[in-house]
């Protein structure tokens, strides 16, 4: 069973103490370091290089937000996981604009906390529920700049997506790595990330994280 190595950066030492004995009963999750502020938090994800970095917001010196910018300018590849609970729009797309790699409250059981780590370090995108339907509820939808859309297509194809496509789009959003993609389509893996692959390109976004906004805030699954 994969291990997956954990970094935790929490300034409150007793959810850091409860989050410890969540990964205690996790056979495949390990807590291999925390960090009670931001400029620790960048640099031990900078010397350990973890799976998986548990990121709160409000930290005592840098926020979350701050460090995970810090930590995708070092290493794009290291996993950031938001784990707070601010629900403000504005820290929900300030993070993700930073490159986080998903969203979850703090209010969250044991078993979506460890599923979204686990989505996570698969590449995953992971949006919780509550920051979805803020998603919905707050982003209106604008084209990038020198970005021209097909004209004669409405709705659910205004992307020109085919219909498996629109399928693995909704599977996305549903939190499924490729290879939970292509088991539940009865596809091969490389067929699920070339349609993977056409997705992105077609919403004009540059990860499944974007890609999961995207299909929220246009209604496309």
């Amino acid at each position: 069973m994969e291990n997956i190595r954990v970094l935790l950066v929490e300034d409150y030492v007793m959810t850091r103490m409860g989050l410890s004995l969540v990964f205690e009963k996790a056979e495949d999750i390990s807590l291999i370091a925390e960090a009670d502020n931001g400029t620790e938090g960048v640099r031990l994800a900078k010397e350990l290089k973890p799976d998986v970095i548990l990121m709160d917001i409000g930290l005592p010196d840098i926020t979350g937000i701050e460090a995970t910018q810090k930590i995708k300018e070092y290493d794009s590849n290291l996993k950031v996981l938001i784990f707070t609970s601010r629900e403000d729009d504005k820290d929900v797309f300030a993070a993700l604009g930073a490159g986080a790699d998903g969203y979850i409250m703090k209010g969250a059981t044991p078993e979506r906390l460890t599923s979204a780590i686990r989505a996570i370090n698969e590449g995953t995108a992971w949006l919780d529920p509550a920051i979805a339907k803020l998603v919905l509820s707050s982003i209106n939808y604008q084209a990038p700049q020198n970005t021209t859309l097909p004209t004669d297509m409405t709705g659910k194809n205004v992307y020109g997506l085919t219909e498996r496509e629109l399928e693995v789009l909704k599977l996305i959003v549903d939190g499924y790595s490729n290879p939970r993609i292509s088991e539940k389509l009865y596809i091969t893996r490389a067929t699920a990330k070339a349609h993977v692959h056409s997705i992105l390109q077609k919403l004009y976004v540059k990860d499944r994280t974007q890609a999961a906004v995207e299909a929220m805030k246009k209604g496309l699954v």
